[in-house]
């Protein structure tokens, strides 16, 4: 049996024994290490209750425990309890001022609640007394930065955190992170190209390359780059998903399979890889397939609102309207702002005659996202079909107002107002189509 699928089996069968133990209101004896696997698979998962109750029958055996400090600080954060959170390390840190987990903890919890200046002070504090884990003092002044959108001073610790430590993932990511929202992206491939020549053996490094090139739509230089990643550590699991959505991208879609098997393999079962082997089962056109996954997706997080997204677009693509018009409902339930849902969902109105509900959901779409040129299109093509000629016109004139540059909307402007037998008014807007194009 692999190595993964042995791990894997060893926790959940963890997880079991506790949960009976639960259910029984019995005791038993767990060591820490054991409290830990169970605590992290909780709080892996959000579910925060659980892990707190793993937490307090943790601390009656192992009270004076750093690591469960540390846990129960990180729940009650995750619950928005970050008062609770705070005094619960400050206290800790009384009798024990040299931890640097509960120091990190606690300046953590300081940004969480966008006390910004608090966590910094901290962090600069410990930079003097901590030599050991100066990349993850820096790697956390960087966040504390970012929080405050101060990026330029996030970049540098960035930086600082990986001269003390080349294979910080987390400071890698970030830096590439916050290079791409300053726009100096591209100058940041220098930078970790620098890296891998001084220490080319770093999965980590190559990964984030990987990253940056596919921020930048270089995605057989992405490839590459996660492929090496993968010959240092093949067990890498990011780098194996990464490496997918690379082949997706590049429409390589067998290839992309192959990296999200090598994840499922490592890692197990996530809504994300089921969404993941949907939408490249989509890309080569096998639906059932495609739908299949997105289902099983649903079924381990029933609010995961992309996989009945892609289930209603394979459902879709297989000219089954009225089910797939079910999903993209349950897709807009659960995220009403994503335009997309909206758009889809306006469509499969239409599809099966509910046209009062298309025209309010391409309404809802171009609210959301008024720049997307399809959205305006098809809103006014229902509009088109009923022989509404000026409401057509209307719909995309509106869009002008966002979209002014755009010579299709208007062509299409011209041509529902010839239609309507408005000639003059519009060749006016065919003269503004024809030097658009010029």
């Amino acid at each position: 049996m692999p190595r993964q699928f042995k791990r894997r089996e060893d926790e959940e069968e963890l997880i079991r024994k506790f949960e009976a133990l639960v259910k029984k209101k019995s005791t038993d004896y767990f060591d820490l290490d054991a409290f830990e696997t169970i605590i992290d698979y909780y709080l892996t998962r959000n579910k925060n209750k659980k892990a707190m109750q793993a937490i307090e029958m943790a601390m009656e055996l192992h009270p004076f425990s750093g690591e469960l400090i540390a846990a129960q600080a990180q729940v009650l954060s995750n619950l928005e309890k970050f008062e609770e959170a705070e005094k619960l390390l400050k206290d800790y840190r009384e009798s024990n001022p040299y931890d640097t987990d509960a120091m990190l903890n606690l300046g953590s919890v300081y940004s969480m609640q966008k006390k910004f200046d608090q966590a910094i002070a901290l962090y600069t504090d410990a930079l003097e007394s901590n030599e050991e884990i100066l990349d993850e003092i820096h790697y956390n002044l960087g966040l504390a930065y970012q929080g405050m959108e101060n990026f330029p001073v996030a970049i540098e610790h960035y930086k600082k955190a990986i001269n003390h430590n080349i294979s910080h993932e987390g400071a890698l990511y970030e830096l590439a992170f916050c290079m791409d929202l300053i726009g100096e992206l591209e100058n940041s491939l220098s930078y970790y190209k620098k890296f891998i020549d001084e220490d080319p053996y770093s999965a980590a490094a190559w990964y984030n390359l990987g990253i940056v090139y596919n921020k930048l739509e270089k995605f057989e230089e992405a490839i590459e780059a996660y492929g090496y990643a993968l010959a240092i550590d093949e067990e890498f699991a990011s780098a194996h998903f990464n490496l997918g959505n690379a082949c997706m991208s590049a429409g390589k879609y067998k290839e992309a399979l192959d990296s999200f098997k090598q994840t499922l393999d490592i890692e197990g079962p996530s809504p994300e890889v089921y969404c993941s082997f949907g939408m490249a089962y989509e890309g080569l056109g096998q639906y059932e397939l495609g739908l299949k996954y997105f289902q099983k997706a649903t079924k381990l997080d029933p609010v995961y609102d992309e996989a009945w997204f892609g289930a209603g677009s394979c459902l879709e693509k297989k000219e089954q309207w009225h089910q797939a018009l079910h999903f993209f409902n349950k897709a807009v339930k659960i995220d009403f702002n994503n335009s997309d849902y909206w758009k889809a969902l306006a469509r499969m109105d239409f599809r099966v005659g509910n046209i009062v509900s298309a025209l309010t959901a391409f309404e809802e779409a171009s609210q959301l996202n008024p720049e997307d040129r399809d959205i305006w299109i098809e809103w006014s093509a229902i509009f088109n079909e009923q022989g509404a000629f000026s409401r057509a016109a209307e719909v995309l004139i509106t869009a002008l107002e966002d979209i002014p540059d755009d010579a299709e909307l208007y062509y299409r402007i011209a041509a529902n107002l010839i239609l309507d037998r408005k000639i003059k008014e519009a060749f006016g807007f065919l003269e503004n189509a024809l030097i658009l194009n010029l």
